[in-house]
């Protein structure tokens, strides 16, 4: 008995000794799932500041000729693109949440690595950005829900501020897209020389 136990003990030393490596390939593959996640939000809020920047332009071009079905026009694409953000803010939300639950699991398990712990709080940062991000697209829209339809000059000038907000709002996504790829290479980088 006492021999099965050392022989399985002598067979299980090695394994403990690299148990890390069996970890390793899902960290690295995490991260590049990230980076490739963050490539594609980078393009889709490219994507989408030229959407609305163009909405503004034709906005504000239908608002000099007082073309009124011009800018209905503009109106409901507005209504898509905000529907659309709402979904997309909603969805980046939760892929930042998961992303703290891993980080906080990391945190845990490599026991409090300052690299750990870095990566947590820039995680836990994204997620707050983003839920400021979908409160402030969601104020707008509701704002523009009792706007819409109305002509009158004061109802077409803030139709007007609110789409600009959006610009901002577009503009201040892609800032943080760079800033989370910055990050995420940086977190590859680490977890490269880690190992």
């Amino acid at each position: 008995m006492a021999k099965w136990l050392l022989a399985t003990m002598a067979l299980s030393l090695p394994a403990l000794a690299h148990a890390d490596d069996f970890r390793r390939p899902t960290e690295q593959g995490q991260n590049r799932q990230e980076l490739r996640q963050n490539q594609r939000e980078t393009r889709d809020d490219h994507q989408d500041l030229r959407q609305v920047e163009s909405l503004l332009a034709r906005y504000d071009s239908a608002r000099g000729r007082t073309a009124r079905r011009d800018l209905q026009q503009v109106e409901q694409e507005l209504r898509n693109y905000i529907a659309s953000e709402l979904n997309e803010s909603h969805r980046e939300l939760a892929q930042d949440q998961r992303e703290v639950r891993s980080s906080t699991r990391e945190v845990r398990y490599d026991g409090n690595r300052h690299d750990d712990r870095k990566d947590r709080r820039d995680d836990v940062r994204d997620a707050r950005q983003e839920s400021r991000a979908l409160q402030q697209t969601r104020n707008i829209a509701q704002q523009l829900d009792g706007l819409y339809g109305r002509m009158d000059s004061g109802s077409v000038a803030r139709k007007r501020m609110l789409l600009a907000d959006l610009v901002q709002l577009a503009r201040s996504e892609q800032g943080q897209n760079r800033q989370e790829m910055r990050e995420d290479r940086r977190e590859a980088r680490e977890d490269g020389r880690r190992y």
